[in-house]
């Protein structure tokens, strides 16, 4: 487990003027985050307080592109971070909603992949309109609004050439009834997207309404290329 794999620390983060007891769970982060993130320590609370969590190296690479993003004043306005690990089967649970104030995963549930990245595990991506490909890389959440799913999420594409289409591809969150644990054992696998980040229609509601406006959004699979040449992994640093 990740917490045999670090060094237990009790130490808590110190936010001025912020109070956790008090702050319902889907209540609005409004303000701009004006401090970056530890991993480990983060880490290491998240694991305390509950079962399921992030495998770490993916959680630490979610926030680096989260301290990268926020030292960009205005682009990430929460301090909510969701996500994917594509490099898991959909039969997991591989989308994680964590509360970085507050050091909980909100909810870890199912996410359904595009149809031509794969079956049962995504394996190929693509930010080309009409691939119905998922896209790999970082995102920021925009606003709802009620389309042909129901409620849904509209995402921004911030990571370059990786997913950069987005809004072209009309790439949202919303709930979807293929992405549950019936149809698992119904047809051994989830349903599949035309490339959205589909959710259970269990939480789909309550996840869309903690996440949007403002929080970044992952999704990792271990491609060389795209760790390599991630724009929010590896900015470029200005010239003295």
């Amino acid at each position: 487990m990740i917490k045999n794999l670090i060094a237990i620390s009790l130490i808590f983060l110190a936010f001025v003027g912020l109070s956790f007891a008090s702050t319902p769970l889907f209540e609005t982060i409004s303000k701009t985050p004006d401090a970056t993130f530890d991993a480990p320590e983060l880490d290491e609370e998240i694991g305390l307080n509950n079962h399921t969590y992030p495998p770490y190296d993916i959680f630490e690479l979610a926030l680096k592109g989260y301290n990268n993003l926020s030292s960009t004043r205005g682009v990430v306005r929460k301090n909510i971070l969701t996500v994917i690990d594509f490099s898991k089967s959909s039969n997991e649970k591989r989308l994680w909603v964590i509360d970085l104030d507050a050091h909980k995963v909100l909810f870890n549930d199912y996410v359904a992949h595009g149809r031509n990245s794969g079956d049962g595990f995504a394996k190929f991506f693509s930010d080309k309109p009409g691939s119905y490909m998922s896209s790999i890389g970082f995102y920021v959440t925009g606003k709802t609004y009620q389309g042909k799913h129901g409620l849904s999420l509209r995402l921004d594409g911030v990571d370059g050439n990786f997913n950069k289409n987005a809004r072209d591809r009309a790439i949202v969150m919303h709930g979807a009834d293929y992405v549950s644990a019936d149809f698992i054992k119904k047809y051994g696998r989830l349903g599949r997207s035309y490339g959205c980040p589909s959710l259970s229609m269990d939480i789909y509601k309550d996840v869309i309404e903690t996440i949007c406006d403002g929080s970044l959004l992952f999704i990792y699979y271990p491609d060389k290329n795209y760790l390599q040449h991630s724009v929010i992994l590896n900015p470029v640093q200005p010239t003295v």
